[in-house]
């Protein structure tokens, strides 16, 4: 009844991990690792005495003991993964942040020289701007109209 179960239970969970990787719920490169634990359950659940086999052949005289011992070398290598994905998404942000922070200096930096010749020369006091700008316009000849 137990394998019964495993193996229900393997499937089952292959066949989430499917439906997660098919709606970009999981990454394929994750989901890899999950459908191979469960593909495990599964087998061991077909063929349970596979493990009494296998500890057999390696001369382990326990085989309980090989099974808890391989699930356990497959968690730390998870976790060791899991570290490396984080700290590298870590660097990333940190790397990103300190670029948007830079960009953000050099739009102030442009800000500040646009507006800077805009505010060193005032227009003419008693001007309104549709004189001014009429008078900056070039006549026929070429020449402006605020000829001195």
């Amino acid at each position: 009844m137990i394998f019964a179960l495993m193996t229900t239970v393997g499937l089952s969970v292959a066949a989430l991990i499917l439906i997660l990787i098919r709606r970009d719920k999981l990454h394929v490169t994750h989901g890899f690792g999950w459908i191979l634990a469960a593909s495990g359950f599964a087998l061991l659940g077909i063929a349970p005495t596979l493990i009494d086999r296998i500890a057999v052949k390696l001369g382990v005289a326990y085989p309980p003991t090989l099974a808890l011992t391989v699930a356990v070398s497959v968690l730390v290598v998870k976790i060791l993964l899991m570290d490396i994905e984080r700290s590298r998404l870590e660097i990333r942000n940190q790397r990103l942040t300190q670029r948007i922070a830079m960009l953000q200096a050099d739009i102030e930096e442009i800000k500040e020289s646009v507006a800077a010749p805009i505010s060193s020369s005032p227009p003419d006091a008693g001007a309104t701007p549709a004189v001014q700008a009429a008078s900056d316009e070039p006549d026929s000849q070429g020449s402006t109209a605020n000829n001195d």
